[in-house]
């Protein structure tokens, strides 16, 4: 069975057929699964481990957000956004770890892949005008290299192996006949 003109037929994430294929093809579709598995995983981790580390969420003390904001607050780009986190910095450090772990998942899922990106790339930005904005010679700080890593995934979304992707082909589907 082969695509419209006869040509190979090739499937996508979840088997929905579509026209064309070959290798490079292929591994143009899936270019982006390594980056998605790699900024998933590392933000469900980072928002977990924020989750179960007692001092990072503490009022105050060493290891805390609240000691990190002080320590950050004259080299902050935005030195506003940090008196705001230090008026509950609790309630922030909860607010990241759920936000971190809500973009991973989205990520990793491809559920939304889209807002899922753009969260991450604002949770990326925040931090790095913020804790890693006085780091000397900005291709030092992770953080400004991982809000370019999400710039791919907010223009493209997850065209494969994806939450989206599957309910896709569902709509695609829907009110066509199983059989005949």
């Amino acid at each position: 069975m082969g695509g419209e003109g006869g040509g190979p037929k090739a499937i996508d994430g979840f088997g929905d057929a579509r026209v064309g294929g070959g290798n490079r093809t292929s591994a143009g579709r899936h270019a982006l699964l390594p980056l998605r598995l790699f900024l998933g995983i590392t933000f469900v981790y980072a928002g977990l481990d924020k989750l179960t580390d007692s001092a990072f969420l503490a009022g105050s003390g060493d290891g805390s957000l609240a000691s990190l904001l002080e320590s950050v607050h004259q080299t902050a780009a935005v030195p506003w956004l940090i008196d705001l986190a230090l008026k509950s910095p609790e309630g922030f450090g909860y607010a990241i770890a759920a936000g971190e772990i809500a973009v991973g998942a989205g990520t990793l899922l491809g559920l939304w892949p889209r807002l899922a990106a753009f969260g991450g790339g604002l949770i990326s930005l925040t931090f790095w005008l913020t804790v890693s904005w006085e780091t000397e010679h900005y291709y030092y700080s992770n953080d400004l290299a991982y809000l370019m890593s999400w710039l791919p995934l907010l223009l493209s979304g997850a065209p494969t192996y994806s939450l989206q992707s599957l309910l896709a082909v569902r709509r695609r589907r829907r009110g066509q006949q199983i059989f005949g």
